[in-house]
This record gives C-alpha cells, structure tokens and sequence, in this order.
C-alpha cells in the first residue's frame, strides 16, 4: 500500500552504500550506518526550505493572534461567519494555517518507510509480521532496490556485535537470518540491548532537548513583547503541545525502543542531532529578520515625524488657529469707521 515511500526510501539508502562501499567494506556496519546518516542528511536538506518557509507562517500566525481574537469575539454567536473571516484574514495575510505542520508531516512517513524496509531484510518466522521464509529464502530474496547481494551484506553487517535490523524484542526464532544457513547466530539479544539501549536514551535525551530550546524561545519572545501569550483554550492546547513536545515523545522513545530496529534507532538519533543544528540556525536567521523588520518600522516612524517637524528658521505655525478669516478682518474695519 506504501510502495510510494517504501521504493523512494530504499533507492536512496541503496546509492548511499553503494558510494560509502568505495571506502569502506560494503558488509562493515560503519558503511551500512552511513548510508543511514546520509538519508537522513538528504531527506532532511529536500526539506530544509520548507521548514524555513514553515516558520515563518507560524510567526505570521502569531502575529495575527490579535486580529484573530477579535474576531472570535465579534462573531462569537456565528461559528460559520467566524470561519469565513478567519479564512477572509488569513488570505490577506498570505497565511496558510498547515503550512507549519507539513514538513513535520512529511517526516512520518519517511520513519514508517525506513521502518518497514529495515524489518524487511529479515522476513524469516511467522512473529513481528515476518513472512515465513526460511533462512535460505531469505538468504536469496531481494528488499525493493537491494539486490541479493545488498541483502546478505546488510544481514550480516554489524554495529559492535548488534544486526543493524535486529531489535531487543525481536522474536528468538529470527536470529538465526542474520548469519549464514546453517550456522548458528553469533550474538544475543544482550548484544542488541547493549547498543539500542544507549541509543533510545540518547535519542529521548535530545528529543526533549529539542523541544526545550524552542519552548525557551517562546517564553522569551513573550517576555520581549514579541509575541503574544494565548489564553483561554488556545492557551491550554499551547501548554498541552508543549508537555507534549517535552516529555510525551521522549519518553515514548523509551517505552516503544524496544520494538525500534538498530538501524531505526540510528535514524531517530541522527535525525535529532540535525534539528538540534537545523532549529539553532533558523531561529537564530528568523529572530535576526525580525529585529531587521523592527529596524525598519522604527526607522520609517522617526522619517515620518522628520516630515511633520518644521524646517529650521521657519515659523512655526499653529494648526488649530490657522489663517485669518475674511470674516474676522471685514469685522476689525467696521470697529475702525466707527
């Protein structure tokens, strides 16, 4: 149902290793674990404009908070009204309320893809949704853009002694797909334990990190009078979203770890590693923006205040008494014939 992310996903892991494996051994784990990093690192760069892009929008949509108020307020009693000139404003604005969330949506299904073609090496048993084949069949089955050749050198690659699609709750009747038929597996579920356990902590670490620094950029955009505090019900998903994005999602990255392949944790913590540097460089350039816009405001108020001052050496003049009517002199004429 997914081959539309599933054939992309692999195509792009598979020319990655194949230009890693100019270097390095093609079975080694450090190649295979390469070509990882480099998906995320392409993924990551297709979207890179699209997150900037993203960002802004949503400091428009801050920045609208106001105007949006209001009218919630003047339309309170017609939610269909209300609807029209939400989408009325936004359309002025050049607002589009998604277009925060689409690159972040972009990147689940890249997750499920990789997901589905690193379990996809070993397709051995019946449990986690293996396809029954034998140890020889898988050992002669090609994974979408992996050849046999790519299969057999992924199954029997290595993080320290950990299969790169091997998990900690992964089915015992499975080991045995990653050495070759008829040998016996060369590692336990310890070995996976020791080197995707490290890498769940790490990754829920930097997930939470993450989701600090731009809850702290919030707070102090509030404090600067930068951006407004939402209240009422917007206030309480605002504060939901962030207990969310601080402690819900690492700590499902622990809880769900165990179910998580090697190769998948390697992505998760590759791809938090790139947000860290991703989310520094693009507030630090939207904040820099902003101060420019608030420059730029300053500086056309003090210009227009230049134009309204008067010129040195000419007399002021006083706006509310202005000219002399004709009236007034017509009558200062009559006083002097009398």
């Amino acid at each position: 149902m997914l081959n539309f992310v599933y054939w992309p996903i692999s195509a792009i892991m598979w020319f990655w290793h194949q230009a890693v494996s100019l270097v390095l051994e093609p079975s080694s784990g450090l190649s295979w674990v390469f070509a990882i990093v480099l998906l995320v690192v392409t993924i990551r760069l297709i979207l890179f404009k699209p997150m900037m892009n993203s960002q802004r929008a949503m400091l428009k949509m801050q920045k609208l908070q106001p105007m949006m108020q209001d009218i919630k307020k003047k339309y309170a009693n017609d939610q269909q009204q209300q609807a029209v000139e939400m989408r009325k404003l936004q359309k002025e604005m050049g607002v589009n309320p998604l277009g925060g969330c689409l690159p972040m949506l972009v990147q689940i299904p890249v997750f499920i893809g990789l997901f589905h073609v690193l379990r996809s090496f070993n397709r051995t048993g019946d449990a986690a949704r293996g396809l029954g084949l034998s140890v020889e069949q898988n050992w002669n089955t090609a994974n979408y853009m992996f050849g046999v050749d790519d299969v057999r050198s992924f199954l029997l690659a290595r993080v320290i002694n950990a299969p790169l699609s091997g998990s900690i709750s992964m089915p015992a009747e499975q080991f045995a797909a990653f050495t070759e038929p008829g040998l016996a597996p060369d590692f336990t579920r310890m070995d996976i334990a020791m080197v995707a356990i490290p890498l769940m902590v790490v990754s829920a670490l930097a997930t939470h990190f993450n989701a600090r620094m731009s809850v702290n950029r919030t707070l102090r955009r509030q404090a600067e009078g930068l951006q407004k505090q939402a209240d009422g019900v917007m206030g309480q998903q605002a504060d939901m979203m962030n207990k969310m994005m601080l402690w819900f999602f690492p700590l499902m990255i622990l809880f769900t770890g165990a179910l998580w392949h090697v190769g998948l944790l390697v992505y998760m913590l590759t791809n938090n590693v790139w947000t860290f540097f991703q989310q520094k460089f693009i507030f630090g350039k939207l904040d820099e923006e902003e101060r420019n816009e608030i420059e730029a405001e300053k500086e056309a108020k003090r210009r227009a205040q230049a134009e309204l001052a008067p010129k040195v050496g000419a007399k002021p003049t006083n706006p509310k008494k202005g000219p002399k009517s004709a009236k007034s002199n017509s009558q200062k004429k009559r006083k002097k014939k009398k």
